[in-house]
């Protein structure tokens, strides 16, 4: 070719041409009213784009500093505010925490996990990784189970431990801060107080005093939020039709609810749905862990299983994904 430029070297700069000019990834709003959110494209990807986590099939906490701790099948991933990966916690110790909660204990924080496929809930340092507790299945139960696989945990205000062993029995085990097993509740069933799947659960703090909060995610009609006491006594059906809810995080008088179909549902505190986040158009790509990274949509989720609030309002989402998918909401004040 003239001016010694081959064909070859004419294709490689149009494509480097039409590559530089694409438009960047533009913020998406969703919401609506007081919970109205922009999406922040890229958060948490790596400089060349990538996933830092890997397949995800858990939740997200931040601590008081604003840090972010996502949890991964291969661990604990922690991002610093703007997105950065800052730490981790890989290996056996930390892999397969399904349900991740915080809680801040004197001068230090510590991280509370339900681990499903390794059969136990943990407890350790959110900021040295020291495992500081194991919650094995309780022999001192009486009960004989084929399968133990905690989905949730979570912590009342004295210490007292709640596991649900949400994909097998569907008790809810206590223990105390020691971790002495002191008694369970609940059983599987589709009866209104029976769970089908008891997969999410977390302190609503909303009420005085506390509730525990609990995602029933195939019970019929399916998806339901249930309030049970401390004690392990029923109080009510909180709200019914929600999809299959997979966790729940409260923030003042706001309850954020990941539904697997690919929406995140905020309630107030009497439990009206006052917004919904996102909504897959694609029933293909709804409760879907198989949907690659090169096709992930900005502001559409394909199976939201963990959130969590800042303390601006804004919102952490995490889908269950084979890639690994962490995304920010912010808050549109």
């Amino acid at each position: 070719m003239k001016n010694g430029l081959s064909l070859a070297a004419l294709v490689f700069a149009l494509l480097a041409t039409s590559v530089s000019a694409a438009e960047p990834v533009k913020p998406v709003r969703m919401g609506c009213g007081l919970m109205t959110f922009d999406t922040v494209p890229g958060w948490g990807l790596r400089p060349d784009g990538s996933s830092a986590l890997g397949g995800t099939h858990g939740g997200v906490v931040l601590d008081k500093a604003g840090n972010v701790f996502v949890s991964a099948n291969k661990g604990i991933v922690v991002f610093s505010p703007d997105g950065k990966v800052i730490k981790e916690y890989l290996g056996e110790d930390y892999a397969a925490c399904h349900d991740v909660e915080i809680r801040e204990e004197g001068d230090a924080e510590f991280i509370y996990a339900a681990r499903n496929t390794k059969a136990e809930g943990i407890k350790f340092n959110a900021h040295s990784g020291e495992i500081v507790l194991r919650l094995p299945f309780p022999t001192e139960s009486g009960l004989t189970l084929k399968k133990f696989s905690p989905t949730a945990i979570t912590v009342a205000p004295n210490g007292d431990i709640y596991l649900s062993d949400g994909y097998a029995s569907n008790h809810i085990f206590v223990f105390d801060k020691a971790g002495k097993y002191l008694r369970h509740f609940g059983e599987k069933g589709n009866d209104l107080k029976q769970f089908n799947t008891a997969h999410g659960m977390t302190l609503d703090t909303r009420y005085d005093p506390p509730r525990l909060l609990i995602c029933d995610r195939n019970h019929t009609p399916k998806g339901r939020l249930l309030h049970y006491d401390l004690a392990g006594n029923y109080i009510e059906e909180v709200v019914t039709g929600l999809g299959m809810p997979t966790s729940a995080a409260v923030q003042g008088d706001y309850v954020s609810v990941p539904d697997l179909h690919g929406r995140v549902v905020i309630l107030d505190k009497s439990n009206t749905i006052i917004a919904v986040l996102g909504h897959n158009p694609d029933p293909a790509k709804r409760v879907n862990f198989n949907v690659p990274q090169d096709q992930w949509i900005e502001g559409i989720f394909s199976g939201t299983h963990g959130s969590y609030w800042d303390k601006d309002g804004n919102l952490y989402v995490q889908d269950w994904n084979v890639a690994g998918r962490i995304m920010k909401l912010v808050r549109v004040k």
